[in-house]
């Protein structure tokens, strides 16, 4: 058996069509969910059957520290105006050196969805955190 290296989920980056939009402190919400439909067959009661049905696929959340780069800003803004431009999208997974490509999740037709600015506190030290939402129409990992 071939020995396997269980990837760190610390180090990637956002790959806006061959541009790098930013580091990110957190990515949620990769995932697939395939509907399961279930059905009796004919006269047989106590059998439940089940059959793969529509396919959806979750919404992207990106966290990251604000800064002066206004990339994914000028993105969602082109939802906001009514003009949505949907881009393919990569969230690249970098290796612990984080000069190489561990691997990748290429996600298509993605779009801004949501923007959530970050909790300002006068009395705090914290890093000023912006949340914002993809939509997308399918995942590929390569």
């Amino acid at each position: 058996m071939p020995d396997l290296d269980i990837y760190r989920a610390y180090n990637f980056v956002l790959d806006l069509q061959g541009v790098n939009a930013g580091f990110f402190t957190e990515v949620t919400g990769l995932s697939v969910d395939v509907e399961v439909i279930e059905y009796r067959s004919g006269g047989d009661a106590a059998a439940v059957s089940k059959l793969p049905g529509r396919v959806s696929y979750g919404d992207i959340t990106l966290k990251w520290g604000v800064s002066d780069n206004r990339v994914l800003w000028e993105w969602l803004m082109t939802a906001v105006n009514g003009a949505v431009e949907k881009k393919d999208v990569s969230i690249v997974l970098m290796k612990p050196n984080g000069r190489e490509e561990q691997t990748r999740w290429n996600l298509r037709n993605a779009w801004a969805s949501r923007w959530r600015g970050s909790k300002l506190n006068a009395m705090g030290q914290d890093v000023a955190i912006e949340t914002l939402t993809l939509a997308h129409e399918g995942i590929e990992r390569t």
